[in-house]
């Protein structure tokens, strides 16, 4: 009986071994099932949004608008792609608050919406072509809306839906998915120069969720002719009338130096001299000078003797004269 209860109790404990074991490892299943939807989303990581290039992964994450972002969360931005807002249905500017745009209003983000001109930024070109890289994990269907600042924003003062025009320049629907990510171009405004915001929003339709980012791009800055505004004078800068002052003598068609007397004019040069000169820069001043002087000199002279001939003729004539009179 002794060895047939040993057996029972020892076929209990084997029982109880995989009982056990399925209590724990159903709770990690279940974590499992729950961490995977937060990952399935996405953000611009070129032009760099924000929330990316300030994430653990961004690589700016070390720069002072990120450091200050991070510090005003309390958190880093460990969930960089989870930026979403659920049942806005294209009602964004009644449900995310002016100064908010690029947290979406989330608390969990509030660091991005702090106002400096500081951001990770992507240069552009006014007018050209943006390829816009959006990296996602799993498809979804929706459509891309983008938003660029009006001319004139203030990258140190909060965003506000008044700073964005009301319609999107661009609106992509239901992009494929390649390659971990989502890429579509779209035409820029030609109107922009210095800092702005590229706002994304995606409105999916395969989910309630809609998603909000800042890429902060640097176009250009405008030249200005004058002190004005920015328009469209004729005026040039200080800098370039130096420049063009320094370049119009090397043509040798305009400008001070052409008028400037050279040293051809102040001591005669011999014809020879004046056709070398000519010959090795014919643009030169000295070439044009040399012509209009070396050619004073014969004609003086050329006068001088034809008068004396004149002079010696008419007396010798008069003197024949009085002779043949004075003989008759």
């Amino acid at each position: 009986m002794h060895r047939l209860s040993a057996r029972r109790s020892t076929g209990r404990r084997r029982v109880a071994v995989p009982k056990a074991a399925a209590v724990v490892v159903a709770p990690l299943l279940l974590t499992a099932g729950a961490v995977t939807p937060a990952w399935a989303h996405g953000a611009p990581t070129d032009p760099v949004s924000r929330v990316s290039a300030c994430s653990p992964e961004g690589g700016s994450q070390g720069s002072a608008a990120c450091r200050a972002a991070v510090a005003a969360n309390g958190a880093p931005f460990t969930a960089w792609d989870n930026l979403r807002v659920a049942g806005v249905n294209g009602r964004d500017r009644e449900v995310v608050p002016d100064g908010q745009l690029c947290s979406g209003g989330l608390a969990a983000y509030k660091g991005l919406d702090l106002a400096r001109a500081d951001w990770p930024s992507t240069r552009l070109s006014p007018g050209s072509t943006l390829n816009l890289t959006y990296r996602s994990t799993i498809p979804h269907t929706g459509t891309f809306k983008l938003f660029l600042t009006e001319p004139g924003y203030d990258p140190t003062k909060p965003l506000t839906w008044s700073d964005l025009p009301e319609k999107p320049f661009a609106s992509v629907t239901d992009p494929p998915l390649r390659d971990g990510s989502y890429r579509f171009s779209a035409k820029l405004p030609a109107d922009r120069s210095g800092h702005h915001v590229l706002y994304t929003i995606w409105q999916n339709t395969s989910t309630v969720d809609t998603y909000y980012s800042c890429s902060d791009v640097v176009f250009p800055a405008a030249k200005r002719a004058d002190s004005g505004t920015g328009g469209t004078s004729s005026r040039k800068s200080p800098d370039e009338r130096e420049e063009a002052g320094a370049e119009k003598p090397a043509a040798g068609t305009s400008g001070p130096a052409t008028t400037a007397p050279s040293e051809s004019t102040q001591a005669p040069t011999p014809p020879d001299a004046g056709a070398d000169a000519q010959a090795a820069d014919p643009a030169s001043p000295v070439a044009s000078t040399t012509d209009g002087s070396g050619t004073s000199v014969p004609l003086v002279a050329g006068g001088a003797t034809a008068l004396v001939l004149a002079v010696g003729t008419a007396l010798f004539l008069r003197g024949r004269r009085r002779r043949s009179r004075i003989a008759d």
